[in-house]
């Protein structure tokens, strides 16, 4: 995890995930900031997100869906993302697999 993140870093190749428990208006600021902190340390290290691949996947019921952006470009929300190549959608439902 890097440091002084909130939420859990997880990086596979290319692919880098920020994720977190949001339940508070509190926790999506510190989701938020965690996010902020993430593209400074991109900008530090001379490396680019591919921001038009990055998206925010709200799971859980009773999620808020809180947007989210990085750096000025708003994140989209995605109802199911591709992981490792096993479809995970916003109700952790396998049918579409």
């Amino acid at each position: 995890m890097q440091k002084g993140l909130e939420g859990v870093v997880s990086k596979f190749a290319d692919d880098t995930k920020l994720g977190g428990a949001v339940d508070s208006v509190e926790g999506g600021e510190a989701l938020q900031g965690d996010l902020d902190r993430l593209e400074n340390w991109a900008i530090t290290s001379c490396m680019r997100f591919n921001k038009g691949k990055c998206r925010i996947l709200h799971l859980g019921r009773g999620n808020p869906g809180y947007t989210y952006r990085l750096g000025d470009e708003m994140l989209e929300t995605s109802h199911a993302e591709r992981d490792l190549g096993v479809l995970v959608n916003s109700k952790l439902n396998m049918s579409q697999q």
